[in-house]
């Protein structure tokens, strides 16, 4: 008996299991953001294209100035927050006697 007798019957299973694992491989790359390869190790995908590296710089520049909004709301809510936690009133004390004094003319 010759080589193939014997795994001639097991060569399918052989190539589904190859098929198998490249299909496995593959999807385990896309799943974790590894780029896709050619036959000769070009990247298929993603793609970085003018576009995109364009499309990156506008979104940095809209994250940057909406972090600088959420600093400014930030300070601006500590401000309230002292306002309306302020256990004398004296803020309502003070705008009372504002209201109690002669207006006076310069």
């Amino acid at each position: 008996m010759d080589f193939m007798e014997y795994v001639g019957p097991f060569l399918p299973m052989l190539f589904g299991v190859v098929v198998l694992g490249w299909i496995i491989n593959t999807w385990i790359r896309v799943k974790h953001g590894y780029p896709l390869e050619g036959s000769w190790g070009q990247a298929i995908a993603p793609t970085t294209d003018k576009e995109s590296q364009e499309r990156i710089k506008l979104l940095t520049n809209e994250n940057a100035q909406l972090k600088a909004e959420i600093g400014s709301i930030k300070d601006r809510l500590e401000t309230v927050e002292r306002i309306v936690t302020d256990e004398n009133h004296s803020l309502a004390r003070e705008i009372e006697s504002l209201r109690d004094k002669p207006k006076q003319i310069q």
